[in-house]
Formats: C-alpha cells, structure tokens, sequence
C-alpha cells in the first residue's frame, strides 16, 4: 500500500478516460474517476460523437432520404419534422450509454467522484463538486476532451449564432442554415440540416474541404450535398456576423453578404484544460488547450498520463480507448502492443465517408507503383435492393508484392465496410485473397471482390504489356 489514496486517478469519463481506469481496474489497481454527474460518458455521449450521430439516423429515417431512389424524391417518412422528433431518440440514447458507462465503472469497482478537478500538486487533485474533497494518486491519466473553439470576435448567443455543440439545443429547424469551416463536424451538420429541407451555405477559407480524404471521393460528396442545395464558399473568410431577432447576416471579406436565420461556427476543437490549475502539476498546454505526449502517452510529469482529443490527432473515439489502455498498461508497468498503425477514419456526412490506409496523393508522393481497383453500388444486387446508386468502393493495391494499400469507401455502410479492408491489410494480406473470398449475396460487402477483379485486370493487362 502507497501513502496515496489511489493507484490511479483519471479527470475525465469519456472514451479514453473509460478504458484508462477498466484497464487499472483489472490489474487490480484502486481506481478513481472524476467528472461531473451530468457528463458522465464525457463529451462523446453528452455533446459529440453519440448525439451527433444518432441525430444523423433520426435525420436518415425521418426524411426517408434512403429510400428516395426507390419511392420517388418526394418521398418522406414525416412531412413536418420538429426538433422535438430528432431530439427525443437522441436523448433516449443518450440517456442510455450513460447507464451503459457508469454499470461497467460500478463493476469494476471504479469510484465515481463528482466534481470537477484541479491539481494542487503533482501527485493530489481537489474534486470540487457538491463537497470539496481532496484525492491523491501514484499515477494521473488526463481524459478531459475537448470542446468547440470559439473565436474571441464571434458573439455566440445560443439562439441564432452557435457552436457545434449548441446546435444540438437549437428550438426549430431553421430554414437557411450559414456553417463557418468545411472541418469534419461541419460538413456533417451541414449535411444533416441539408437533409432535413435547410438552405446551407458552408464558409471555408481554405480552398478545399477534409484534404486528408480522397479527392474523387470528396467530389462525390460536393455533388450530392449541391443536389441538396448547399452552397460552398472556398477561400473565403468571415469578417462578420450581424445578428436580430428574426435572422442572422454574415459578411466574408470579399463583400458578399449571406442572409439565413442561423450561423453554426466549427472552427476547431479546444482541449478542456483551463480549469485545471497544470502549472500546480508542472504541466502546461498549448494555445489549443493540447498536451504534448510521448510514445506511451506520458507527459513531461512520468506519473502523469494524456489521452484522447485532449492530446489532439487524431482525436477520435476509437483511437481514445486504445490510448487509454494502453496509458494505464504502461504507468503500471504491464506488457501490451503499440497502438496500431492501421487506423480507420469515419465521416459521418450525408451520405458517408471511410477509409484506411494511404490515399493516392500519399503513394504518388513516395513512389510507390499502385493500381486502382473500384466497385460501384449499382454494380451490385444489394446496392439496388438498398436504393443506393452513388456508392463506391476503391481499392488501392501494389502492382509490385500486390498488396492491399489503401481502402477508400463512399456511400452506405462505409464506415462499417472500410474494416473488411483494415483486417485485410493488418494481416499483410493481397488482392488475391479478396478475389478468392466468397462473400455473402447479396451485400455491399461483395464490392470488395469486383474491386479486386477490376484491380487484378488492370495488373495483369500491365504485366502482359511488359512481357
């Protein structure tokens, strides 16, 4: 037993957080997490991920978006849909991860302490909620996430002149909809709210949108958030947002002024650092609110661990709960494997967007000889049976060793399919095994082998060129 209260203490219940304090839990270590009550789960279930996503089902549904190419562009399952509809299946879902995170915390007999917390030294937190308490640990694992940036010369008012996660508290679906940055979580609102009948106009001052993504995938998505009436500014910048009680301005530097009843900023992510006195750690933050992490996710302080969004890139929910593992595997000195290099990247626009692995620009970079194998929906039975006609599946493989490179997917499923191509390659396997692999019919996941067949074609008609 140590003079400290706990082996482990962790600021933050979120994903990374979670599985910080399971994996101490289950090494036998005494475990504390600290949050407040209502913000159990952290912002991945209260105010991000878990609400923006299943606010995008409800949208699906409700609007009968799906279903259109086969009943017709009129159709809809509810012809007036209220913030009330989308917001009650939220709730309810979020109401119930909630339980689902404090269940598995009570089972592995983590403590819950509500409050918020600030270091008082390296080793001690005070919990300041309802009570004031005081806690020390051996090891501290930062979780705390990250919220909305928001621009000092932006008047946010949280009616008509919002952040990304105040957009979820909106009273009505507005009728024209001003989304400031074409980021991830902008141009997945912006396609939600496209969806659901909003005139959307995204302001973007870089000259693309999601430049890690391919680029014929991302023109995919311009064309099918255009048919929805969205209109892109590139190379544009905000100077202003005038605001009255009926409907918003925005003014960009080159002097075109945008009317609509509402203005959703997403400039970035801010890590939740402020508040908890660092330098009484002997840590400090970046201008984002970041910390700066080494291999193992130790900080400049060893007893001291960072994860998730609050560490930055790729700030994602999947990669937390591995950092948070992982994090507590290393401070209590147990075995485990890196992080995995093969991460899958999921965008959950309208329609939606995944890939792992490289992407064309990267492979033309370094050199490397690859040929592009690609399947479309409506080549498929099951891309018909779901009314899908725009997906798409492209394989990037090697024309060397034939080894699978890179999985690009577009359409529906996506961010499910792109994991058949992730094991795929994790296990170092070919284009071969794709197009020996007899896969269920009729599915999406048959895209695989006629991007394998199109892919192997394409090298074998190089390799009879050369001979």
């Amino acid at each position: 037993m140590t003079a400290h209260d706990y082996d482990l203490i962790v600021i933050g219940s979120g994903p990374g957080g979670q599985k910080a304090a399971i994996a101490a839990a289950k090494l036998g270590k005494r475990v504390a997490i600290v949050d407040k009550h209502d913000m159990i789960g952290g912002v991945c279930v209260n105010t991000g991920t878990i609400p923006s996503k299943t606010l995008r089902e409800a949208v699906l549904y409700l609007t009968g978006m799906n279903q259109r190419e086969l009943y017709g562009a009129s159709y809809r399952v509810k012809h007036d849909i209220t913030i009330a509809d989308l917001l009650s299946r939220t709730q309810h879902v979020i109401g119930r991860e909630v339980e689902v995170v404090r269940a598995q915390l009570l089972r592995n007999h983590v403590e819950l302490l509500d409050g918020h917390a600030r270091f008082v030294d390296p080793h001690t937190v005070a919990v300041e909620g309802r009570a004031r308490t005081t806690v020390s640990a051996d090891k501290i694992v930062i979780a705390t996430g990250t919220k909305p940036a928001r621009p000092n010369a932006v008047d946010f008012d949280e009616a008509r002149v919002l952040d990304s996660d105040e957009i979820l508290q909106l009273e009505t679906i507005p009728a024209s909809l001003v989304v400031v940055g074409a980021g991830v979580i902008g141009i997945e609102y912006a396609s939600m709210f496209a969806a659901l009948g909003s005139r959307v106009t995204v302001v973007e001052q870089r000259e693309r949108m999601l430049e890690f993504c391919d680029p014929e995938i991302i023109e995919s998505l311009k064309f099918h958030l255009r048919d929805l009436a969205v209109t892109f500014r590139f190379g544009e910048k905000v100077v202003d947002v005038a605001v009255n009680d009926q409907a918003t301005v925005t003014t960009l530097a080159s002097g075109k002024r945008i009317p609509a009843e509402a203005v959703m900023y997403s400039a970035g992510r801010q890590g939740m650092t402020e508040a908890l006195d660092l330098e009484k750690a002997g840590l400090e933050a970046d201008k984002r609110g970041r910390l700066e992490v080494g291999p193992h996710f130790q900080t400049s302080v060893d007893h001291i661990y960072a994860v998730g969004d609050v560490i930055g890139f790729p700030a994602l929910a999947a990669t937390s709960m591995d950092q948070g593992r992982l994090a507590a595997y290393h401070a209590f000195g147990e075995p485990a494997h890196e992080l995995g290099a093969l991460q899958p990247i999921g965008i959950y626009t309208i329609p939606e967007i995944s890939y792992v692995g490289a992407t064309e620009a990267e492979l033309t970079t370094s050199s490397v000889p690859y040929e592009i194998g690609t399947a479309r929906y409506r080549e498929l039975a099951r891309g018909q049976i779901a009314g899908d006609s725009y997906g798409m599946l492209k394989l990037l493989v090697s024309t060397t060793d034939r080894r699978l490179l890179g999985v690009h997917v577009f359409g529906t499923g996506a961010t499910d399919l792109v994991h058949i191509g992730q094991a795929v390659m994790g296990c170092g396997g070919t284009v071969d095994y794709l197009v020996d692999a007899i896969f269920n019919y009729p599915t999406l996941s048959e895209a695989y082998k006629v991007a394998a067949l199109d892919a192997t074609n394409k090298i074998r008609a190089l390799d009879r060129f050369r001979t």
